[in-house]
């Protein structure tokens, strides 16, 4: 006891002379203000950092390289750190012999852009590509979403919620990141990802179309789990955002293209939303039940439903909490869905918790802190970044 006591103000004396600094709390990242190229603008707005991009993908591609890449080096260090984690850190030389594979089967336009950003921010192809494929290879994510649709809403429109949960590492969610793309021939739409993401975990495009990926890991469902010659999902899902205006016109092009592997995608347009539930093999859509659509990290469909259900990160049961909305006698307002993502947070896990508008083009983004569902918010408008 003794020995405490003068422990304890042997520390207070010498922080009292200066001879021990406390340490310093260090600051957030922030990505560097007002950066231009001639294809691409980085800035704040309202305390959300937004890269804008245009052109051809060669020109996007080296926008995002210059403005966001390069100047966020510890982000792409992220899948060596998520391997670190996991305790596999020698396995990547056999996660970027799997990724080039993959990387067979990249859209051109985005094996362009993935080019570009490499030239223009120094980092290696290989560590890009391993970025953009792992978390097909290795999944680590467990989201929640739901949608409230017109009738269901306090604001006359859809509302589309959604947690993204991943390893944080303590570091990652500071480096969330919006980039408005705007394609030449193609549809302008906003990504919420992080710099180096060259596909789309969630996003809105200008027709309102909003989307966002849940890993699904399952076992026994009779479906191939896993398809080396496919296109990496977060890839399937920005040409949605491209392509596409409906939710009928996205489930009719995903069908077509060659997906990976298992995922919930939870998607919604101006009128109507559904849940597609996505193997290699086959596509399901789930619609929406009383006007509420709920996404987490199991299948429901009776034609995929696995004989055993992996209850992921506590799937089942935020998938029953926030089914509680589907009761609620009055109509729902962003503040309230923001409420119910927040009852299924994974602490340190939820990096990005949003809530798009589809009808006003607005998003609700938090991101700062984890876990994020607790906020703060901030709102971004998006149909002036669209039209620049």
């Amino acid at each position: 006891m003794y020995i405490s006591i003068y422990l304890v103000l042997t520390t207070m004396f010498l922080l009292g002379t200066g001879a021990i600094q406390p340490l310093e709390k260090k600051a957030p990242f922030r990505y560097p203000v007002n950066s231009e190229t001639p294809n691409g603008k980085l800035s704040y707005i309202n305390n959300i950092p937004v890269l804008q991009v245009k052109g051809t993908p060669e020109q996007m591609g080296e926008a995002i390289g210059k403005l966001a890449v390069k100047t966020a080096p510890k982000a792409t260090k992220y899948p060596r750190d998520v391997l670190s984690h996991f305790g596999v850190e020698f396995m990547w030389i056999v996660f970027a012999k799997a990724g080039q594979r993959m990387a067979n089967y990249f859209p051109e336009d985005y094996t362009k852009e993935l080019n570009a950003m490499s030239t223009s921010s120094g980092i290696s192809k290989e560590d890009l590509i391993v970025g953009n494929t792992l978390f097909d290879l290795k999944k680590v994510v467990a989201c929640s979403g739901i949608t409230i649709e017109p009738a269901q809403s306090s604001t006359g429109g859809m509302l589309f919620g959604r947690n993204l949960d991943y390893p944080s590492l303590g570091y990652i969610n500071q480096y969330t990141l919006v980039t408005v793309y705007k394609p030449e021939n193609k549809k302008a739409f906003a990504a919420i990802g992080f710099p180096g993401l060259v596909g789309c975990l969630s996003g809105m495009n200008q027709d309102g179309l909003c989307l966002a990926i849940h890993e699904v890991i399952d076992i026994k469902t009779g479906q191939k789990k896993f398809n080396y010659n496919g296109i990496p999902y977060a890839m399937c899902y920005r040409q949605l955002l491209e392509e596409c205006s409906t939710v009928d016109e996205a489930y009719e092009l995903l069908k077509k293209l060659p997906r990976t592997s298992t995922t919930n995608l939870l998607i919604a347009d101006r009128k109507r939303s559904a849940v597609f539930e996505v193997t290699p093999d086959k596509v399901i859509e789930r619609k929406s039940k009383d006007g509420v659509a709920v996404c987490c990290n199991h299948f429901c469909s009776s034609e995929i439903k696995p004989f055993f259900p992996i209850n992921v990160r506590r799937s089942f049961q935020r998938f029953t909490l926030l089914e509680e909305l589907r009761t609620n006698e009055n109509k729902v307002s962003p503040s309230q869905v923001m409420e119910y993502l927040d009852s299924v947070n994974l602490g340190d896990d939820t990096l990005q918790t949003m809530v798009f508008e589809p009808g006003t083009l607005r998003l609700h983004l938090a991101f700062q802190n984890v876990p994020s569902s607790k906020g703060p918010f901030h709102t971004l408008d998006l149909e002036p970044l669209f039209q620049k």
